[in-house]
């Protein structure tokens, strides 16, 4: 082989690498945004919420007392969108391919939990009353079902990726059971709150621990 030849192989393969950590560098520049505004929104959404809670006028604890309702629906809804960002976070390490479908899914998910603080404040100034323990059980279905497209948009990119497959599909279980779940919620609601608040928990309960399957899959 001549040397000009040797110079023009070595040179094919500089651009084929160079092509190759272009794209990979495009697709890890587009996870990133993605996951740096869903983790933006998700964070003035709890600041949101924290805004809701009004201090006493006075330094007596039964000024206090009101307050309570107000501060339990806080932290359960902190700690659904703590859930949410969870997971979110190590649903979107699986992704190889950013589509217009899958960011689009992301934005729609990112509606729902938008309303998040405008249950909470309603139920808790409210002391859980059914109707607004209802329409908290709304918001939470609608988050599920937007998380469950965005998981099917997911699937969707990655057909042939055995790895992930899986993972994504006990991922797709366990959110048709939290939505049965929530949806069962919002009648149960006028039978007695404590009920859907049961729910609410068994389903957080359900989603406390991320995926590992995940975590394995992307290792």
């Amino acid at each position: 082989m001549s040397k000009g030849s040797v110079v023009g192989v070595i040179s094919n393969e500089k651009e084929e690498i160079l092509l190759i950590l272009n794209t990979n560098l495009l697709l890890l520049m587009t996870k990133t945004r993605l996951e740096a505004f869903s983790d933006g929104v998700i964070a003035i959404i709890i600041t949101i919420m924290v805004l809701e809670l009004k201090t006493p006028h006075s330094a007596h604890w039964v000024d206090v007392k009101p307050l309570i309702p107000v501060f339990v629906s806080y932290v359960l809804s902190f700690i659904m969108l703590g859930i949410y960002w969870g997971n979110h976070h190590h649903l979107l390490h699986t992704v190889h391919t950013v589509s217009s479908g899958m960011i689009w899914a992301n934005h729609h998910l990112l509606f729902w939990l938008s309303l998040v603080p405008f249950g909470t404040a309603w139920m808790g100034e409210n002391n859980f009353s059914s109707t607004t323990v209802a329409v908290y059980a709304g918001i939470l279905a609608l988050c599920g079902i937007a998380y469950y497209i965005l998981l099917y948009n997911i699937r969707k990119c990655h057909p042939h990726s055995k790895e992930l497959l899986v993972p994504l599909q006990k991922q797709s279980k366990r959110g048709t059971v939290s939505m049965i779940s929530y949806l069962a919620a919002i009648p149960l609601a006028f039978v007695h709150p404590a009920i859907s608040g049961a729910i609410f928990i068994f389903v957080a309960t359900l989603w406390l621990v991320p995926d590992k399957n995940i975590e394995q899959s992307v290792k």
